[in-house]
C-alpha cells in the first residue's frame, strides 16, 4: 500500500467522522499510544464541565443525581462487554477491584489461583499477595487439575494476543474455578461477550479504549447469579444496604452495589460514561473490522520496511488472535522509542525488554497515521538516529 492508498481508505472509512468527536491538536505529531491513554472525547470534556458546574451550583445537593452515577456508567460499559444491566459498576482502580473480586472468589472456592506469568504485573502482584494471605498456591494455566480462581488478560498487554474467551472460560469451569477476566486492553477494542461465555467476574480500566482520561475510575463485573453469594472484603459505606442509616453493623447492599467501597469520584465516573457512550455509538463490530484493517496494514508495512532493519513482529498474524495494538520487537527498542518520540514526533510506548507498541484505536486512528508512523520509524532507524540516545530508561516508558 502506498500513502495515497492509505488516504483513499481514510476517505472511504465509514467511521472517519468519529475522529472529529475527539480532541486532536497534533500538528505533525502522530499518536499511536491509545492502548495506554486514549484521546479526550469532546463529549467527555463536556461531561466534566457539566459536573463541575453542578458542583458549583448545587453543592451537596448534587448528590441526588451523583449517587447512582457508578451504576449508570457501568450500564454503559455493559453494552460493550456483553453484560446485562446491573452487572457492571464503575469504581476504584483495576488493582483494587481485582483484589475485591479475587478475595470474594476465594471465600467460596477452595484450591489454587491460576494466572499466567506473562500477564499484567498488577494482576500477578495482587494474586501473589492474596495467595500468601489466604494460604493458597499460585500456578500457571494447564498445571493444576482443580482450582479456585483463574485470572487471565483477554488481550495480552505486550504482544496484543487475543485469547479465546469462551474456551478459556469453559476450561476454568471444568477445573472447578471461577473465571475472572482482565479486560484492560479489550474493553472498547474487541468484541467481548461475558454473559454468553458464562464468565463469572471481570475488571477493566477506562482510560485506554474507553477514553475516560488519565487515572479514570475502573470497572468491575459480577455475573448476576453470583452477586448475592459473593461479599467484598472492603466493607465501605457506599456498599451498605442502608447507607445513610449510619448504623453500627455492616450489611452488604443487594446486587452489584455491594462491590462499591468509599465515595466515588463523580467527575471521573461521568467522564467514563461519556467515553463509553462514544465507543458504543461507533459500534463494537465496525470498530473491530477497522481495527483488523489497521493492524493488518501495520503488519504488512513491518514486513516491507522494518523487518529488513532487524525488527521482529511480536503480535500474532492471525487477526482472530490479535487485539488492537501491534508490537514490534528490536534489541535496541528503548533508544529507538525515545528517538521516535523526540525526532520523528511519533508517540508509541516501550515495554521491557524489547517491545515498541503501536496502539491503534479504530474510533480515531487513520490509515495514513499507520503509514506515516512506520515510514518515520524506518527512516529513523536507517539513519541510526537512535544511537545518540541513552541506554538508561526513564521512570515512565
Amino acid at each position: 500500500m502506498s500513502r495515497e492508498d492509505a488516504l483513499a481508505r481514510d476517505a472511504a472509512d465509514p467511521l472517519a467522522g468519529f475522529r472529529d468527536r475527539y480532541v486532536v491538536e497534533d500538528g505533525d505529531r502522530i499518536y499511536v499510544d491509545g492502548n495506554s491513554l486514549g484521546r479526550l472525547p469532546t463529549a467527555g470534556r463536556a461531561a466534566i464541565e457539566a459536573t463541575t458546574e453542578e458542583w458549583g451550583r448545587d453543592l451537596v445537593g448534587g448528590w441526588s443525581r451523583w449517587i447512582d452515577a457508578p451504576l449508570r456508567a457501568g450500564d454503559e460499559i455493559a453494552r460493550l462487554i456483553g453484560a446485562r444491566p446491573g452487572e457492571v459498576i464503575v469504581c476504584d482502580s483495576v488493582t483494587v477491584n481485582l483484589y475485591k473480586l479475587a478475595w470474594a472468589a476465594l471465600d467460596v472456592r477452595q484450591g489454587a489461583i491460576v494466572v499466567h506469568p506473562d500477564d499484567f504485573p498488577t494482576d500477578r502482584y495482587v494474586l501473589a499477595g492474596l495467595a500468601a494471605a489466604r494460604d493458597r498456591s499460585v500456578t500457571e494455566p494447564g498445571t493444576v487439575g482443580t482450582a479456585a480462581l483463574v485470572c487471565r488478560s483477554l488481550v495480552d498487554f505486550r504482544s496484543g494476543e487475543l485469547l479465546d474467551g469462551p474456551r478459556v472460560t469453559a476450561e476454568a469451569h471444568q477445573a472447578g474455578a471461577l473465571m475472572l477476566w482482565d479486560l484492560c486492553h479489550a474493553a472498547g477494542a474487541v468484541p467481548v461477550e461475558l454473559e454468553a461465555w458464562g464468565a463469572d467476574l471481570a475488571v477493566g480500566c477506562t482510560y485506554k479504549y474507553l477514553n475516560a482520561g488519565p487515572g479514570a475510575p475502573a470497572f468491575l463485573y459480577v455475573r448476576q447469579e453470583l452477586q448475592e453469594l459473593l461479599r467484598s472484603p472492603i466493607q465501605g459505606w457506599f456498599s451498605h444496604a442502608d447507607q445513610f442509616a449510619m448504623g453500627p453493623d455492616y450489611e452488604p447492599a443487594p446486587g452489584i452495589v455491594r462491590f462499591l467501597a468509599g465515595t466515588p469520584g463523580i467527575i471521573g465516573v461521568d467522564a467514563v460514561q461519556a467515553g463509553a457512550a462514544e465507543v458504543a455509538a461507533a459500534g463494537i463490530q465496525p470498530l473491530r473490522a477497522k481495527s483488523i484493517a489497521l493492524t493488518e496494514l501495520a503488519i504488512a508495512l513491518h514486513d516491507e520496511r522494518l523487518a529488513p532493519l532487524g525488527f521482529q513482529l511480536g503480535t500474532p498474524r492471525d487477526p482472530a488472535r490479535r487485539g488492537s495494538h501491534v508490537s514490534f520487537r528490536h534489541p535496541d527498542a528503548w533508544r529507538i522509542c525515545q528517538a521516535l518520540i523526540e525526532q520523528a514526533h511519533v508517540i508509541p510506548d516501550f515495554r521491557p525488554a524489547d517491545v515498541i507498541r503501536f496502539g491503534l484505536p479504530a474510533v480515531y486512528t487513520r490509515f495514513v497515521d499507520v503509514y506515516d508512523a512506520i515510514d518515520r520509524l524506518a527512516v529513523l532507524v536507517e539513519r541510526e538516529a537512535h544511537h545518540a540516545y541513552d541506554l538508561r530508561r526513564a521512570r515512565v516508558t
